[in-house]
């Protein structure tokens, strides 16, 4: 088992050495760890990862070759509650669904919940009036309501206006394999070759005029060629991008392998006064739009990859962010990064027949000025000519 687990490692990319493997075995041998699963887990991504961007795909191949060992520890595990508690959730019909009305606008269904975290003393479930699970009550999570506020859980209908969770998201991975060379074919449609700088590579044409014209050598130099694009890609990440995380991925490092310039950030659901490089520390380490703007000149390309698909408060409210109480709306830092550069898309990986249906994403396709288009080969290259005519 001990050395497939070394073959899949490497196979996943993974530069896993022999080495490493006896470090392993003779950490086991002296029993150094409790003879767990979860320490086995972190004694051996200690010897095999080097890297944090590998802990992913560690993960993946630890899942894999011990699943067994996982499956029957996990018969002896106890059932988790809220395991239990999900099976309240109600399964409603489309017209029951339909009977279900929303309290009003953003500023009721805010000021309601005030009065409900006010009034209420002990867990509820199933009800359609307090905070709970299960239900139709517009606070809660589990249950279903046309505009609400979860409070915890998992998404199931993805119809909050905002969300009290702390939720953690993982960074993308540049080193991922591309399953196609058409995304960076696609890519290079934007790219714009520039000579600049010292003449230290050989002009063989110019050479050859030069000494036909003279009648002897004469050595004509010219300065290396180089991608003059300025790209700055602003990714979103979690909740529903976790349905695209693959191809967010192959485009990610694809973007990485063909821009010499490029600046990327990470943003959730809609783009407000702070951006972030690492997800783990987006609470603690956000980089101010404001710093962007001045820091990056008007030459730079702007690319925004994200569903759009959130409420659409989110955008248009201050205080509509699911993670923050966002002093001014989205749309407003939208339109402040469209101002300043005017050669602007927006690649959205939802299949683009769906788009009408959608309120938010409706609306970031107008702050777009239509400039949105679908996460597929077709919508790169309608992406790129668009990028291109802006110059």
């Amino acid at each position: 088992m001990f050395l497939n687990f070394l073959d899949q490692l490497r196979a996943a990319g993974i530069p896993a050495s022999l080495k490493e493997h006896l470090v392993l075995l003779e950490a086991l041998d002296r029993q150094v760890i409790d003879r767990t699963l979860d320490d086995f887990y972190y004694l051996a991504r200690a010897t095999y990862v080097k890297n944090e961007t590998m802990i992913d795909k560690f993960d993946r191949v630890f899942a894999q070759v011990f699943q067994g060992v996982i499956a029957a520890q996990g018969e002896q595990a106890e059932i988790p509650a809220d395991w239990l508690r999900a099976v309240t959730e109600k399964m409603l019909t489309e017209e029951e669904e339909k009977a279900i009305e929303s309290l009003g606008s953003w500023e009721e269904i805010m000021e309601t919940l005030r009065k409900r975290l006010e009034e209420q003393e002990k867990r509820h479930e199933g009800g359609s009036k307090w905070i709970g699970t299960g239900g139709t009550s517009p606070f809660g999570h589990s249950g279903y309501n046309p505009e609400g506020v979860r409070i915890g859980g998992q998404s199931r209908n993805r119809r909050a206006i905002k969300v009290w969770d702390k939720r953690e998201f993982r960074d993308l991975d540049a080193n991922q394999d591309l399953g196609t060379r058409n995304i960076k074919i696609a890519l290079r449609r934007l790219r714009r070759f520039a000579r600049e700088g010292a003449a230290d590579q050989l002009d063989l044409g110019a050479t050859i005029d030069g000494t036909a014209r003279r009648g002897f050598l004469d050595i004509a130099m010219r300065p290396e060629r180089r991608n003059a694009v300025k790209l700055l890609l602003f990714l979103d990440i979690g909740g529903s991008m976790d349905d695209h995380v693959r191809t967010c991925e192959e485009l990610f490092s694809a973007a990485t392998a063909e821009f010499k310039h490029l600046e990327f950030f990470y943003f959730h659901n809609c783009v407000y006064e702070g951006v972030w490089k690492e997800n783990k520390r987006r609470f603690t380490d956000r980089t101010p739009v404001m710093d962007v703007l001045h820091k990056f000149g008007h030459d730079y390309k702007l690319l925004f990859v994200g569903d759009a698909s959130m409420s659409p408060y989110e955008i248009t409210h201050p205080g509509g962010s699911v993670e923050h109480m966002n002093p001014e709306p989205g749309a407003l830092w939208l339109k402040r990064l469209t101002d300043t550069y005017p050669s602007a898309a927006w690649l959205n990986p939802v299949e683009e027949s769906y788009w009408p249906r959608s309120q938010s994403i409706r609306i970031i396709r107008e702050l777009m000025d239509d400039r949105m288009y679908p996460l597929t080969l077709d919508g790169l290259e309608r992406a790129m000519r668009g990028l291109i005519r802006k110059r």
